[in-house]
């Protein structure tokens, strides 16, 4: 075989193709579990900032401490003992598919910040269809489980300058002290016109971007009611310290 022959070349090229293979299916292997470690991270400072609870001088680990992380039953708002694997998925109706999103998960994860034996806050972490994305967040009620203490989105694929105004802190901290139930207990938090926010149940949308406005205000009215979180909501607005559990 010549020295140059094409299949020299060929052979010494799939070789190398080989050993680079093995490199990175090593590295991305080797890498995996810090991968998982940096997203989880990320989460919980997600949470913590939303929960303005967050100091980047201090270690994530150790200011998500103060919260205890509980998982919920959706459908009969109990709290389960512990989480039982993965949770199973269900299909909810397009009638009742307020957020566009087609199915979800039968339990949550969901963050509860007390402080001298009171509940402080419950952070929780809510989703949806937007214009182009579906857009992942959370949002953190006060003491009462209806005034809105902090909000925000962590994911999303928005139209930057429009859709992605969702990100904007001033426009978020209009949500702040706002409130999610009316008297009758049904969702009254709306995201309305720009400039035609007029109560503590309305929120000015973002100009120029109808449609994502639109789907915020979609999941809130589908995570706050009653397919969402609200009888886990209700039932902690009246024992905050006795948190109904699933029976074992």
């Amino acid at each position: 075989m010549s020295r140059d022959s094409t299949a020299k070349v060929l052979t010494v090229a799939f070789l190398v193709c080989v050993v680079c293979s093995i490199i990175v299916s090593a590295a991305a292997v080797g890498l995996q579990k810090r991968q998982q470690q940096n997203q989880e991270e990320e989460k919980k400072r997600n949470i913590l900032q939303i929960a303005h609870l967050y100091d980047p001088a201090q270690p994530v680990e150790q200011q998500f401490r103060r919260l205890t992380t509980v998982t919920v039953d959706l459908a009969s708002g109990t709290v389960l003992n512990k989480a039982a694997g993965k949770p199973k998925n269900l299909a909810i109706p397009a009638v009742a598919d307020l957020a566009g999103i087609k199915q979800r998960a039968e339990t949550v994860e969901v963050y509860l910040q007390q402080e001298a034996g009171r509940l402080k806050q419950v952070i929780l972490p809510v989703y949806g269809k937007g214009l182009w994305s579906t857009m992942y967040g959370f949002i953190a009620l006060g003491s009462d489980c209806s005034s809105v203490s902090g909000f925000g989105f962590y994911q999303h694929g928005e139209t930057p300058g429009l859709g992605g105004e969702i990100e904007n802190p001033a426009w978020l901290k209009t949500w702040q002290g706002k409130t999610v139930y009316a008297q009758n207990g049904s969702v009254a938090l709306t995201v309305v016109k720009p400039g035609t926010a007029n109560s503590n149940y309305t929120i000015d949308g973002l100009s120029g971007a109808t449609l994502t406005s639109r789907g915020v205000s979609n999941l809130i009215h589908y995570w706050l009611g009653e397919n969402g979180y609200k009888p886990f909501l209700d039932g902690l607005r009246k024992k905050p310290l006795a948190i109904r559990r699933a029976q074992p």
